[in-house]
């Protein structure tokens, strides 16, 4: 496929990054990995896989090498179909109970002309005050500019004025977890070059520009947690992560009906529904038992109990969503827009049950299409990996690792040739 795909922000394209860029989304139930090439304007795929992944609980490792043996499978499985060999990945974290950070920068200029030393000591300084006890800076971004008593300037580069703030979202997230994510991936012989919520990165590849400004809340439904992300005047300004998903629906069938878990998994893909209206009337399915085999021993029972076990772990998912987002107060300001991604979205009836529960006009996001992307990789399980891509190819590194922007050590390999201030003070988001 020779079609050239161009992403816009503020209908700007954005300077990408050459070269290889790598994207891995490590998640409870599978593991994604995708390999792109970046060129001046453009994105191309060149490689994705899909694996089981074994070793996580809610997003967090619970088996070093049963997790590393899954990511290499997976990126082996990438590299073979790209016929590229990848070092540097991009990773995505929705382990360590991820939390919102904000924090406010101040400086005072008398008058003078806004330089980038100016909005680099102001960015810095802000960042250096989104900080939480106990956790770990994942990500962190400007979300708007005040000069004098002019709010939401987005670029304040080049203006006159006596005082300039900035107000700054970030994400942390408690560190252990976050290490513990970070050595199985380098364990893979792969070093991790940035980390992005999970959810944020699939909003950045399911959401039209005009719900980013507008306001939406991508919840991101994957195997072991469900992540919330809000976005509003083009930037996320609030991140959650409820500790549920698609896994516990599969738990509850298999605990209920006495199948193994591998039957349960099967007996909801094919046959589940998150509503009864959706669930096929009188009709009847058969659930292998545990301990047992042939199809004799097989419980057969109608598809509405199976849907009702379905319905209630769900109605508790998307409850406990719309309690958080209540408690943050953007269950209104963020507006009436909720997009579904994940895995685990793809139940039939799951955006009708989530537009009942949280009152909103709910879609089911797939992340947007590149040049080279199969079209079994184009579905909600692909958004945080896309995004990821995404992020990798457009983003300067000190919106990917906090640790630059502060500091910390820089990377020397090829990864990031690009600059700082000239791509930060942009619209990104």
């Amino acid at each position: 496929m020779n079609q050239t795909v161009r992403l816009r922000v503020n209908n700007e394209i954005p300077a990408y990054r050459t070269g290889l860029v790598s994207a891995l989304d490590v998640g409870t139930s599978k593991i994604v990995c995708v390999i792109g090439q970046a060129e001046a304007g453009s994105l191309k795929v060149l490689g994705s896989a899909l694996r089981e992944s074994s070793g996580l609980k809610a997003g967090t490792i619970t088996s070093l090498e049963q997790a590393e043996e899954s990511i290499r499978d997976c990126v082996a499985a990438a590299e073979n179909m790209a016929d590229a060999r990848i070092q540097n990945v991009l990773i995505s974290v929705n382990c360590g109970q991820p939390v919102s950070v904000t924090s406010r920068s101040v400086m005072s200029l008398d008058g003078a002309l806004v330089s980038d030393n100016h909005l680099r000591a102001l960015l810095a300084d802000g960042r250096a005050r989104a900080k939480l006890e106990g956790h770990e800076i994942i990500q962190s971004a400007p979300t708007t500019y005040v000069v004098d008593e002019a709010r939401g300037v987005k670029n304040p580069s080049g203006m006159f004025c006596q005082r300039i703030g900035v107000a700054m979202h970030a994400v942390a997230v408690r560190p252990s977890p976050l290490q513990n994510l970070k050595l199985a991936v380098e364990r893979c012989h792969l070093n991790v070059v940035g980390s992005l919520f999970g959810a944020y990165a699939s909003g950045l590849s399911t959401l039209t520009e005009d719900e980013k400004q507008i306001g939406a809340t991508v919840i991101d439904m994957g195997g072991g947690t469900t992540s919330i992300a809000v976005f509003l005047e083009g930037h996320l300004v609030h991140a959650d992560v409820v500790p549920v998903g698609g896994f516990a629906v599969t738990s509850d069938i298999a605990r209920m009906l006495a199948a193994p878990l591998a039957a349960a998994e099967r007996t909801k893909t094919l046959y589940g529904a998150a509503m009864g209206e959706m669930d096929g009337g009188a009709d009847v399915v058969s659930v292998a038992q545990m301990g047992e085999e042939g199809d004799d021993a097989a419980l057969r029972l109608p598809r509405s109990m199976l849907t009702r076990i379905i319905q209630a772990r769900l109605e508790e998912i998307f409850g406990e969503v719309q309690t958080r987002l209540r408690t943050s107060g953007f269950d209104v300001a963020a507006g009436r827009r909720a997009v579904l991604t994940g895995g685990a979205c793809q139940l039939a009836g799951t955006r009708e049950l989530a537009a009942r529960i949280l009152n909103k006009q709910v879609r089911i996001g797939r992340p947007q299409a590149f040049a080279g992307l199969a079209a079994a990789s184009a579905g909600p399980d692909y958004a945080t990996a896309i995004g990821l891509l995404m992020a990798g190819a457009t983003m300067p590194p000190e919106l990917l690792n906090p640790d630059i922007a502060l500091g910390g050590r820089q990377e020397k390999s090829e990864s990031w040739p690009f600059g700082f201030l000239g791509r930060l003070t942009r619209r990104w988001l």
